[in-house]
C-alpha cells in the first residue's frame, strides 16, 4: 500500500510527521489562548445583544399606542436590514447558523476568510438579535469560535490537520460560551463537528470549553443558562406518556428540518433583490414584537417563563404555530443567526402542550407539567440535530438538573428512532449541502497536492477490523502512519493487525481530503 502513496518524498511529510511529537500539548496551550479569546468575544456578543434586544422590545410595546414610535422603530428595522445584507455581500459565509460552514471547511469542501466571518457574524448576529428575529446566539457563536480557532492556528503557522483541531478547540469553546455548558460544548464539536473521538481533540475541546466558560461566568454569573424551579421526580408509571412524546417530538423534526430547508428554497425563488428579502423577517419581528412580544428572539424568555404565562391550550398552539413560522422567515432568509434556541423553544412549546394535555384529561398531576417541557426540548434537539448525547447533557447544564437522565433517555430515544423512521437528515448536514448545492462561487475545488493527516476510529465489524493493513484495498493515494491503541503508538507495517478502536492516522492529499474523509469513514465505520 505504501507504493500508493503518491508524493511520499514531498518536504513537508517529514515535517508533518515530526509535527505528532508532542502534539497534544501544543494543543493545549493555543486550546487555553483560543478558550479565552472564544470567551471574552461571546461575552461581548451576548450582552449587546440581549440588552439591545431589551430595547427593542419596550420600543414594540410604547409602539402600540404611539404611532410616532412606530414609525421610528421600523425605520431603524430598515436601516438594520440594508445593513445585514451589507455584511452578507461582503462576506456570505456569515448566512445562516455559520455550523454548516464550519462543518463544510472542515471536510474542505469550502473555504472561508476568518477574519471577515468573525467581523460581520459579530456585528450582523448582534443587528439580528437586536431585533427579535428568532435566532439564536449560539450558531454564531460556534462559527465565531472556530473562527477563532482557526486564526490563531493561522498566526501560529500550523500545519492543515492543527487548523482542524483548533477550530475545533474554538467551536467547543463558541458553545460553552454561549449556553454556560461547556460540556456539552466539547461534546457537541466532537459528535457534529469534528465527528471524531481521538484523545488530542478531547482535551483540546475541553481546555478550550472549560476556559471559555470561566470568561463567561466571569462577567455574566455562575446560574445556569436556563434557570427553572426544582423538576419533581416523575414516577415510571407515568412513562407511558414520555413515549407518545417522543412521537411527538420525532414528527415535529421532520416538519422542523424540512421547513427549515423549503423556506431557503422559497426566498433563493423570489424574484427580487436580497435586500428586499433580509427585510421581510425584520418587518415581521415588528408585529411579532407588538402583538406577542414573548415570541421575540430565539426564545430564551419564552421557554424560561412558559409555566408561568397560564396559557390556554389554543393559545399555546397558536404561539406554535407562529414561533414556526417566525422561525422559518428568521433563517430562510439568510440572516445571521442560530437555530438551537428556536428548536429548543419550539420544543418546550410542544411539549408545554403535551403536558396540558396529560394534565387537563390524562390524569397525569399538574407538578409534571414543566417535566414534559424540558424533556421536549432535549428530544427535539437529539432528533433535528441527530446528536443525541450533546442534547441530553445540554439540557442537564443548561437547566442545572442532573436527576432525570431516565426520562430524557426515553424521550430522546424514542424521538431519534422516530426521526430515523421518517428519513430525517441531521439538519446542519442538509443545510451544508444546500449551500454547496447553490454555492456560486466553488472556490474549494482546488489542486493542493501538499499533505494533511486525517484520523479515524476503527468500529467493531467494519470493513478493515480483524485484517492486517497489507489485506485492505486501499484507496489511492493514502498512507496509514500511525495506529493509535489506547496510549500506545504503533508504526503500521504490512503485517499490522488492525483491531477494533484503533485510531488511524492516514496522510492524505489536500486537495482529495473530502473524498477520502467519505471513503476512509465508511472503510473504518461500515459493517463489512
Amino acid at each position: 500500500m505504501f507504493s500508493k502513496f503518491i508524493g511520499y518524498n514531498d518536504e513537508n511529510v517529514p515535517t508533518i510527521i515530526r509535527s505528532t511529537n508532542g502534539l497534544k500539548y501544543k494543543m493545549i496551550v493555543h486550546s487555553l489562548f483560543i478558550g479565552l479569546l472564544t470567551g471574552c468575544t461571546i461575552v461581548a456578543y451576548r450582552i449587546l445583544g440581549e440588552r439591545l434586544l431589551g430595547l427593542f422590545g419596550r420600543l414594540y410595546i410604547i409602539s402600540k399606542t404611539n404611532k410616532g414610535v412606530a414609525i421610528g422603530v421600523f425605520l431603524a428595522l430598515l436601516v438594520m436590514a440594508m445593513l445585514v445584507s451589507l455584511f452578507l455581500r461582503k462576506e456570505p459565509n456569515i448566512s445562516g447558523s455559520g455550523i454548516p460552514q464550519v462543518e463544510g471547511v472542515m471536510t474542505r469542501r469550502m473555504k472561508t476568510n476568518w477574519w471577515t466571518v468573525l467581523v460581520y457574524k459579530f456585528f450582523g448576529g448582534i443587528l439580528c438579535l437586536a431585533a427579535g428575529l428568532s435566532v439564536g446566539r449560539e450558531g454564531p457563536s460556534i462559527q465565531m469560535g472556530a473562527a477563532i480557532g482557526e486564526g490563531v492556528s493561522r498566526k501560529t503557522n500550523k500545519l492543515d490537520y492543527e487548523h482542524k483541531y483548533l477550530m475545533t478547540s474554538g467551536a467547543s469553546a463558541g458553545l460553552a460560551a454561549a449556553f454556560n455548558a461547556p460540556l456539552a460544548g466539547v461534546m457537541f464539536a466532537l459528535e457534529e463537528v469534528h465527528k471524531n473521538f481521538s484523545p488530542v481533540v478531547l482535551v483540546s475541546a475541553m481546555v478550550s470549553a472549560v476556559t471559555a466558560d470561566m470568561v463567561t461566568k466571569s462577567f455574566l454569573g455562575i446560574n445556569p443558562s436556563l434557570r427553572f424551579d426544582a423538576l419533581s421526580i416523575m414516577p415510571i408509571k407515568y412513562y407511558w406518556s414520555l413515549v407518545m412524546l417522543g412521537i411527538l417530538i420525532g414528527l415535529s423534526s421532520y416538519i422542523f428540518n424540512h421547513g427549515v430547508v423549503k423556506s431557503k428554497s422559497i426566498y433563493r425563488s423570489m424574484p427580487v433583490k436580497q435586500e428586499l428579502k433580509i427585510l421581510i423577517p425584520f418587518i415581521f419581528a415588528g408585529f411579532i414584537g407588538m402583538a406577542f412580544p414573548s415570541l421575540l428572539g430565539g426564545g430564551h424568555e419564552l421557554i424560561v417563563n412558559i409555566n408561568y404565562f397560564h396559557l390556554g391550550l389554543a393559545v399555546l398552539i397558536l404561539y406554535l404555530v407562529i414561533k414556526y413560522l417566525f422561525t422559518f422567515a428568521s433563517f430562510g432568509s439568510g440572516v445571521p443567526g442560530g437555530i438551537f434556541f428556536p428548536l429548543l423553544a419550539i420544543g418546550a412549546l410542544m411539549g408545554n402542550i403535551f403536558g396540558t394535555v396529560c394534565v387537563t384529561y390524562l390524569g397525569i398531576p399538574h407538578q409534571f407539567l414543566v417535566n414534559f417541557a424540558v424533556l421536549a426540548m432535549a428530544g427535539h434537539f437529539a432528533a433535528t440535530v441527530k446528536a443525541p448525547i450533546t442534547g441530553i447533557i445540554l439540557i442537564f447544564e443548561m437547566t442545572g438538573s442532573f436527576e432525570h437522565l431516565l426520562p430524557l433517555s426515553v424521550v430522546v430515544f424514542i424521538a431519534v428512532v422516530i426521526s430515523d423512521l421518517l428519513g430525517v437528515e441531521p439538519v446542519y448536514d442538509m443545510l451544508l449541502e444546500d449551500i454547496l448545492k447553490h454555492k456560486k462561487d466553488s472556490d474549494y475545488h482546488t489542486e493542493d497536492k501538499s499533505k494533511t493527516l486525517m484520523e479515524f476510529s476503527v468500529h467493531i465489524g467494519s470493513q478493515v477490523e480483524g485484517k492486517f493493513i497489507s489485506e485492505i484495498d486501499w484507496p489511492e493515494k493514502c498512507l496509514v502512519v500511525a495506529i493509535y491503541r489506547g496510549a500506545e503508538e504503533i508504526l503500521p507495517r504490512g503485517n499490522t493487525l488492525i483491531v477494533g478502536g484503533d485510531m488511524l492516522v492516514v496522510m492524505v492529499n489536500k486537495d482529495e481530503s473530502a473524498q477520502m474523509l467519505d471513503w476512509l469513514t465508511q472503510m473504518t465505520s461500515q459493517i463489512g
